[in-house]
């Protein structure tokens, strides 16, 4: 968004940053689901005309805030709000995935990837990824990952069959560019496939093998999900954090001073996880 590759109307001067986590220090006037002192959680912001979280202090609508469990700290909070929200959306409100069911998460360890793993694992599936390294295909694992494939030594098509011969009832695809042909191959009937990425991308579809297997595609973004949308996703995320089920994929920790530094490392680098501002 800063770079303007994701355009929106923004305001200006404009405060960048999705995600918070912190203190209520006031409520506005008619607010009674917040009080001052409460521990709260949010997303959503710096997006849509909303100004962001890179700050000391925000204003933040009721709506879009969430109260946060006193065993779950900050960081963890912040590093889990829009990944998990994203997450927790694609699995439940669009794929309605069911316990025993498999899914295949293309890329465990990355934001949303990371989230995918532990909320399928959490809603009892079992869960195929990929990663590029062996320290990676470890993090994998330590998420909950049950079947992990490094694609760099590894035929990701080869070993999904292998794995799930009958097919995967959901496909997540975090690549720019998708694979159709390889990802129907690898689907169930009715195998449901989330695409949350890939704006620009226009890949080739292979429609007749799509249909007559009944599969479904589902693109989305969060930040269009309705309040009560992200309520649900919300309580559902407080649980798993609070119980330790959902654990933050935190890179490094910075002061909010060198949020610009923060800003040059995350274009530059892979992180391998959330970058987290402190106040």
């Amino acid at each position: 968004m800063r770079s303007g590759l994701v355009a929106f109307e923004l305001p200006d001067p404009f405060i960048p940053g999705c995600d918070a986590a912190g203190v209520v220090e006031s409520v506005g006037q008619g607010v009674e689901s917040f009080s001052v002192g409460d521990r709260v959680w949010c997303t959503n912001q710096g997006l849509l005309g909303r100004q962001g979280t890179f700050a000391e202090q925000i204003v933040v609508d009721a709506h879009w805030c969430f109260p946060l469990p006193d065993s779950v700290d900050f960081a963890t909070a912040a590093a889990n709000a829009l990944v998990g929200v994203t997450a927790h959306l694609g699995l439940f409100r669009s794929a309605a995935i069911e316990p025993g069911e498999t899914v295949f998460i293309i890329g465990g360890t990355g934001g949303v990837g990371a989230m995918v793993v532990q909320m399928a694992k959490a809603a009892g599936a079992s869960v195929i990824t990929t990663a590029g390294s062996d320290a990676k295909c470890e993090r994998a694992v330590e998420l909950g990952a049950d079947h992990v494939i490094n694609y760099s030594t590894q035929s990701i098509a080869e070993r999904v069959k292998e794995i799930a011969p009958k097919g995967v009832n959901l496909f997540w695809e975090t690549r720019r560019m998708p694979d159709f042909d390889e990802a129907i191959d690898l689907m169930a009937p009715r195998g449901r496939m989330v695409l949350m990425a890939g704006r620009d991308s226009r890949p080739e579809f292979p429609v007749g093998p799509f249909y007559v297997k009944e599969c479904s595609l589902h693109g989305f973004v969060m930040f269009k999900a309705t309040p009560l949308e992200m309520q649900r996703c919300a309580e559902a995320m407080n649980r798993w954090m609070a119980s330790g089920r959902l654990k933050a994929n935190i890179a490094q920790t910075l002061p909010l001073s060198e949020a610009a530094e923060a800003h040059r490392i995350q274009e530059a680098e892979n992180v391998g996880g959330k970058i987290v501002l402190t106040v």
